[in-house]
């Protein structure tokens, strides 16, 4: 059953997130700073102390396209790894983009078209979120302009077609539209983009034109909010409660949105369930960024936003977990993390693969990137439970598929596909260009 309300753990944290900061005045910013941006009732949500929030029927007639999206145990893979652990999967790939990321664009192009917005800007890595807003945006006549980082750009271009079937216009990004992207360009041809880059180009043109807003698919605390109703959906359909929840990490909206509800029950003293995060090595935010005020865009544009951050000029090199080449992490997530409620690993590209290949070949679908981190970290918690003889039962969101990432695929079966793990000189670098 879809939950009629999202759930906002703030206030059952142990104390507030920072609040985002103006760059001009480093003072707390107002409601007034992101009208620019965002719909009234969206950034309602954005510092609402509420922990719940009513579900617009207008959405939940959306929703219903999809939801609740299957809860499976993933007994064929638990046979294969010999394990005793019990391995559970909330699938996303059942939207109508193959991933989590409706979750949140429908609530937000509802809540813009309401407001009497005209065009939606935004940005997107892997593809996921620029598909689910197009496909948002159809269902309230609204107009979407997508920035897509470049390497993804040319890596998937079935993703590229499907926003345009959606209604949706494609840049790839660095892109000559924008300022922000033909600086880029002057300094770099050849840049691959990055998040960072894509979020400066949409924002520059959702501030500058009229009847535009800018929509984000992950980092906000109201992305995340739209996305708990993974986990409220999972913690209703589980037959057992987890000892451990996995979920890999980019901006943090399907981590946050599964594991939300059951920290919730853990906050409350009802469960005693580990939560663990997964990264990329070559894009570590969690793990080796540094916790401070950045911006959350390469150009500037954006307030200032505590959080774990690689820096906000960092360019991750091209991975193929496009969605996971975020530069920061989402500053709920981030200050959670700095409270010790949950851990974070990394996992390398090859391991990611191998997990998703396997899982294919147990389970029967193909994961995109993204989950293969999570897939990973699953797999290698099953194999210590065989040696240990826990019966250990474990869950992750499988929050897409890997349809149009065939090409990935492709070149790990060919043995073409490298590691690559961060230098710390690289790291380094890009923190000293931190705001002062």
């Amino acid at each position: 059953m879809i939950p009629s309300n999202w759930y906002n753990i703030v206030p059952d944290l142990p104390s507030p997130p920072p609040p985002p900061l103006h760059p001009a005045t480093r003072q707390p910013i107002g409601p007034e700073d992101l009208a620019p941006l965002f719909p009234a009732e969206l950034i309602a949500q954005e510092v609402s102390t509420e922990r719940y929030i009513p579900i617009p029927q207008e959405v939940l007639d959306v929703y219903r396209l999809w939801r609740p999206t299957p809860l499976i145990r993933a007994h064929r893979l638990e046979k294969s790894l010999g394990t005793p652990a019990r391995i559970y999967y909330k699938y996303e790939g059942v939207s109508p983009a193959g991933s989590h990321k409706p979750n949140t664009a429908v609530p937000q192009a509802y809540y813009n078209a309401k407001e009497g917005v005209r065009l939606l800007t935004t940005e997107t890595g892997a593809g996921q979120w620029g598909s689910s807003l197009a496909f948002a945006c159809a269902q309230f006549d609204l107009e979407c302009q997508i920035w897509m980082v470049k390497a993804s750009y040319e890596q998937k271009p079935y993703r590229r077609s499907l926003m345009k079937v959606y209604g949706g216009t494609v840049h790839a990004s660095p892109s000559p539209v924008t300022n922000a992207g033909s600086k880029v360009l002057a300094d770099d041809p050849d840049s691959p983009g990055s998040l960072g880059i894509a979020i400066s180009e949409a924002v520059e043109v959702a501030a500058s034109t009229p009847d535009a807003r800018y929509a984000l698919g992950s980092v906000l605390n109201h992305v995340l909010l739209h996305q708990t109703v993974i986990g409220e959906e999972a913690l209703a359909e589980l037959p057992e409660m987890p000892d451990l929840v996995i979920g890999c990490t980019g901006g943090g909206s399907n981590f946050g949105g599964l594991v939300f509800p059951f920290m919730r029950e853990k906050l409350a003293g009802n469960l005693r369930t580990e939560f663990r995060a997964v990264e990329p090595a070559a894009c570590p935010s969690f793990t080796r960024g540094t916790y401070a005020y950045d911006f959350g865009d390469t150009a500037g544009l954006t307030p200032l936003m505590k959080m774990h951050t690689l820096g906000h000029d960092f360019v991750p090199d091209p991975i193929h977990a496009g969605g996971l080449r975020y530069h920061g992490m989402s500053p709920l997530l981030s200050h959670m993390y700095e409270l010790g409620l949950f851990t974070a690993v990394t996992r390398s590209q090859r391991e990611c693969f191998e997990a998703g290949v396997r899982f294919a070949r147990t389970e029967g679908i193909l994961p995109a990137p993204e989950p293969t981190h999570a897939l990973a970290e699953a797999i290698a918690e099953a194999l210590r439970c065989k040696e240990t003889g826990e019966e250990k039962v474990i869950l992750t969101a499988l929050c897409g598929h890997g349809h149009f990432d065939l090409g990935a695929y492709d070149r790990y079966l060919a043995g073409d596909l490298e590691d690559f793990t961060l230098p710390q000189e690289r790291i380094d670098e890009a923190l000293t260009h931190l705001p002062g």
